[in-house]
Order: structure tokens, then sequence, then C-alpha cells
């Protein structure tokens, strides 16, 4: 197995015979000289052949067409001029797969392509430079908030894709056959979380995929995404579950900007590790902040696009920071899961954080007291049989706890300011979309 060489390992084996794989990103011919711009996950490296090279080797080079998979062996030389300051001579080039002509789209970026063609041909839109920073971003993402995570104490668990009730409403989830039988697909594994604390697990997260059946059409939404989910017991409120929230966030840009600092500066991106604490809004005075701006909302009503583009601005503003969290939204628009204010039940101990006007997560502090979960399901309006298989091991003892879901591509898209949250999804899913 070939190793996959990066330019900066390449660079350091001037003199050295090497061989490299890769997609022929470009090819010039100039003055009798080839030059080829070879690509792979790791960059692009230069390929030179001269002109008194034998004749087979300049006939094959200069035969190359762009996206051709080709292995090459040769020497690294040194070059002042030549791209991250060497160049490769090769001694022997062996086609591995042609590509035809024209191509779908410019792996290069040179001609631009349409969003819908982007992800029509996703497979070649996936070679670009561009895409590679955006995804190699999310391993590192990913994994640095798994890192914290079991840093503080969490295991990771599997919670099922396939659930035989839904979690919160019924007009967003996808129904399938499952051997006779209704069942749906996860919109979040919120429930069985909880059911996993309840089993005496005092620190879990889940990282996997959810869904839901919106007929949305805006950059923001997927009908397929990824969550990180903790959830945490013996908390005292919602606020522990925003301090660990708001680590792992940070512990995810810090890692970022160690470590991708080449993918930055492809995407021409600057980011910045953020301040803690995050700052809060609360309601009720959130109607308040948003009334000084103009904005009179009902004071059970829940926060709409234009509420949220405000207090974005209210927060850059006052705080300068992007991220902030929403807590203590009104009872009336959450789910029965959640936790009351005690002092004040209009409210619930239900925390949003945003990025902008984005929302990142949703989460907070749930309710573990039996009698209060099924007085909460029945002013739901909701079948308390339907709901059985989860409430029943609330008689049994379970500690106050709380967590959230993070989405990962609505954090990467909106770090990376991508055009669509769908560019940070491998293959989205949206309504219109099911291929490839």
């Amino acid at each position: 197995m070939l190793k996959i060489y990066s330019p900066e390992e390449l660079l350091s084996m001037v003199d050295r015979e090497v061989e490299v794989q890769g997609w022929v990103h470009d090819v010039r011919r100039l003055g009798g000289i080839t030059f080829i711009l070879l690509r792979n996950s790791k960059g692009i490296v230069q390929l030179t052949v001269k002109k008194d090279v034998s004749s087979e080797l300049a006939d094959k080079a200069g035969k190359l067409r762009q996206e051709d998979v080709i292995l090459c062996k040769g020497k690294v030389r040194g070059s002042g001029v030549a791209r991250n300051g060497f160049e490769i001579i090769p001694e022997q080039i062996e086609i591995l797969s042609r590509a035809e002509a024209p191509l779908p789209l410019d792996p290069r970026g040179v001609v631009q392509a349409h969003i819908d063609t982007r992800f029509e041909w996703r497979s070649i839109d996936l070679r670009t430079e561009r895409m590679h920073a955006v995804f190699q971003i999310t391993n590192v993402a990913v994994g640095a908030m798994e890192e914290y995570l079991q840093q503080m104490g969490f295991i990771r668990v599997f919670t099922p894709s396939i659930i035989g009730g839904i979690s919160e409403g019924g007009a967003e989830v996808f129904k399938i056959d499952y051997f006779g039988m209704p069942a749906f697909l996860r919109q979040d594994p919120q429930l069985h979380r909880q059911l996993t604390i309840a089993g005496g697990f005092e620190r879990i997260y889940d990282l996997g995929t959810n869904w839901r059946a919106e007929l949305s059409h805006t950059p923001r939404h997927l009908c397929e995404h990824r969550t990180i989910a903790p959830e945490m017991a013996f908390i005292d409120d919602e606020l522990d579950i925003m301090r660990v929230e708001e680590g792992m966030v940070c512990h995810a840009i810090s890692s970022i900007l160690e470590k991708c600092g080449r993918q930055l500066s492809a995407l021409n991106v600057k980011i910045e590790e953020p301040s803690k604490p995050f700052p809060e809004l609360r309601f009720p005075e959130i109607y308040d902040i948003l009334e000084s701006m103009g904005k009179k909302l009902a004071r059970n009503e829940d926060l709409d696009s234009e509420s949220l583009k405000l207090l974005s601005s209210y927060v850059k503003k006052e705080y300068g920071s992007d991220f902030f969290f929403v807590n203590r939204f009104p009872y009336s628009v959450k789910p029965f899961y959640v936790m009351r204010v005690d002092s004040q039940p209009d409210y619930a101990r239900s925390v949003d954080l945003m990025f902008g006007s984005t929302e990142l997560s949703s989460g907070g502090q749930r309710e573990h007291r039996y009698e209060r979960i099924i007085q909460q399901i029945r002013e739901k309006g909701i079948d308390e049989k339907s709901l059985k298989w989860f409430t029943e091991p609330f008689r049994y003892g379970v500690p106050p706890h709380g967590g959230y879901s993070f989405g990962i591509e609505r954090f990467v898209a909106s770090i990376l300011n991508l055009e669509s949250v769908k560019e940070a999804s491998l293959f989205p899913r949206d309504p219109e979309r099911l291929l490839p």
C-alpha cells in the first residue's frame, strides 16, 4: 500500500526517490516542458516533465487529461519557483484510470458550477480543494467534541434510529414499514438518551443521524442531518448543560485553529475562539429587548426568523459575540419532557445555542419527576398510553438530568460561512434530492 504524502512531507524528502499518486488537477505545457499538478486529499504537488526525458514518458505526460488518475515514480527536487518549494521529476508515469472529457464540472474551481449541478455530480464536486477543506475541518471538529466530552467523563452510546413511537411531533417524521408494523426514523435520540440516564449512566453522548420530514427549502435545513447529543445526570439546573456545551464548542474551534490552517486558508475563512461564558438571553426579558428594537411579540409566542436576526445583532453589539444562548422559552412552544421553572411555570428550562441567527442546538433540563411528566403529557393533549414505554421507568427513581442535541452540519456551515448547510453534508438529502 502506497503512502499518501502531503506537500509538507515531500518538502522534507528533497533528493529522495518517491512514489506519489492522485488525480491530475491540471496540465500545462510551456516551451516543451509539461507541468502536471497532481492532487490527493492532502494537497497539490507539481510534476515537471522536461523535453530531454525519454520520448515515451514525454508522450505519456503530453496526453494526460484533467482528472486522470496516475501513479508517478520520481525524485523530489527543491525549487524556488515551483509550487510548495519543490517539484517532482518523474522517471515513470502509470495511468491508473482515464477521465472522460468534458468533465461535468471543474474541480479546479476555474469555472463555477451551480449548486444544483454540484450536488448532481457530488463525487466530482467533492474533489475540489474547497470541499476537502470542509470535511477535513468537520473531522477535526467532531473528533475534538468527542475528545472534550470523554475528558469530561461522558461515554459514547448508540441509541436506536428506528423507533416505534413519535418522540416530538407527528408531522415531521418519516414513517417506515417494520415487518408489517408502523415505525419511524428518529427525529432526535432525545427520549432514549433519557432512558439511558434512567438506566444509571450519569454521562453519555450519542453521535449519529436524525431525520425530519420537513418540506423546508432554506439554506439551513436538511431532511437528514448529524448531531452529537450529550445527556448528563445530577445537574443543578440548565446552566450546567450550557457550561458543558460552550466548553465543547470552544474546544472544537481551538482544535480547528490548531490543526486546520491550510484548510481555513483554502476557504478564505478566519475564525476566532469565542470567549466563555457565552452570553445568555432569557424569556420573558427577550420580549422587552425585541420591543425596544421595534419587534413586538405576544408573551407566549416563539421566536421567528426576524426576531432571531434582531437578537443576533443585539448580542453582537452588546457582547461582541456570535454565539449566545436563548433560555427559558415559553413552555407552550416546547415538548412535554422539558422542565418548567417552578417559580415561573409559563417558562421552561429550555435552551437553544445560537450562532448569529442560526440555531445550532436545542436542549436544557428535562423533567425527571414522574407525576410532572404525566401532568405535562396530559396538558399537551398526548395519549398517555403511547408514551408508556418512556414514562414507566420514571416511576422508579431518575435523577435530575439534561442535555442537548448539537447540529454538526449547521455548526460547520455557520463557522465557515458556507452558502448552504447542504455543502457541509457529503450527500445531502432535502425534499427534492434522494440521489446520489
